[in-house]
């Protein structure tokens, strides 16, 4: 009988032994007899997740972190042993959120194709994945404490700002609000006769278009005539016989520039000439000036016009005296 208690009691402890061995190597989530694949991720924060924190793929476990460890360029990486027969996606990347509102966390498996829609999350993995060395990019959620944090100075903002919409709407602002807007009635009854008043400006205003289109019409009837005129005159030979005349006056003009381009040619070759000509004449007319040479003495010389003058008179009563007394002055003979 002693034998047998003992016996149970042997019983009873390797089982207790064996359900807290199979629950350890459950809890730390250990798989006996299949192979694991161990992966790296780079995170620049991992949050809170910590080792044994399980690994998840489309919400199945599929692995649990084996261990987390600063590393050098500000980065933290973090060991994910994967179980055997699992498939990562073609591109991976992980995520490192809260599992649980118990402060649990896991690294949940993603694939970068697509890309996620998060744009924070999106420039973390794209950074992570800059960084390259062959890792896992990773990005981490905010938990729920820093969502609740967040929550809460966003209600703080919201009591203050309607604590102050409260004290800024007073009875005092409430009645100048009314004013206000009996203002605007009274300014919306202003604008309504306004408008009444300038109905009739508006029917003179029409008016005025209409008969402003009927001269439009007028002159376009006018321009139709004018036009037809001119087809008419197109068609009798007036308009190229007009155009024939100009043609042949443009000749003419071309040919006078051709005669003045000539002109000026030869002016231009004579150019030498006409210069010592007018150096001739300015060299005469400066030795006139000067008082010098034949002319100059004649012209400075007052006696000579005197004496020309007295030639004249003295010529003049020779010619009276011929005229009266030829015989003195001239004798015939015949024979």
């Amino acid at each position: 009988m002693k034998r047998e208690n003992e016996f149970a009691v042997g019983l009873v402890v390797i089982a207790a032994f064996s359900l807290i061995v199979a629950g350890a190597l459950w809890l730390s989530g250990t798989h006996l007899g299949r192979g694991e694949a161990v992966h790296t991720a780079r995170f620049r924060t991992v949050g809170g997740l910590g080792v044994g924190n399980p690994v998840v793929l489309r919400g199945v476990r599929v692995g649990r972190v084996e261990a987390v460890r600063l590393a050098a360029g500000g980065w933290v990486e973090a060991d994910l042993k994967i179980y055997a027969g699992v498939s990562p996606p073609t591109k991976p990347a992980v995520i490192a959120a809260s599992a649980s509102l118990f402060g649990e966390w896991a690294a949940t498996l993603i694939s970068l194709e697509p890309p996620v829609d998060d744009p924070n999350v999106r420039q973390a993995l794209v950074e992570a994945q800059a960084a390259g060395g062959g890792k896992w990019p990773g990005a981490t959620l905010p938990d729920i404490g820093q969502l609740t944090a967040q929550a809460s100075r966003i209600a703080t903002d919201i009591a203050t700002v309607a604590s102050r919409i409260q004290t800024a709407f007073d009875s005092q602002a409430v009645a100048d609000l009314r004013r206000s807007i009996r203002d605007f009635g009274q300014i919306a009854d202003r604008l309504v006769r306004f408008a009444d008043e300038q109905a009739d400006v508006i029917g003179h205003v029409s008016t005025n278009l209409q008969q402003g289109s009927e001269a439009v019409a007028q002159a376009a009837t006018d321009l139709q005539t004018t036009l037809g005129r001119v087809d008419s005159a197109t068609n009798q030979g007036q308009l190229a016989s007009i155009l024939n005349n100009t043609a042949a006056a443009s000749s003419d003009i071309r040919s006078v520039s051709q005669d003045l381009r000539e002109l000026a040619d030869a002016a231009h070759r004579n150019q030498e000439s006409l210069v010592r000509v007018l150096v001739s004449a300015d060299s005469v007319m400066s030795r006139i000036a000067n008082r010098s040479g034949t002319l100059g003495l004649l012209v400075a010389d007052s006696a000579l016009y005197r004496e020309t003058t007295l030639t004249m008179i003295q010529l003049r009563q020779l010619l009276s005296d011929i005229q009266a007394n030829p015989r003195k002055y001239f004798t015939f003979s015949v024979f």
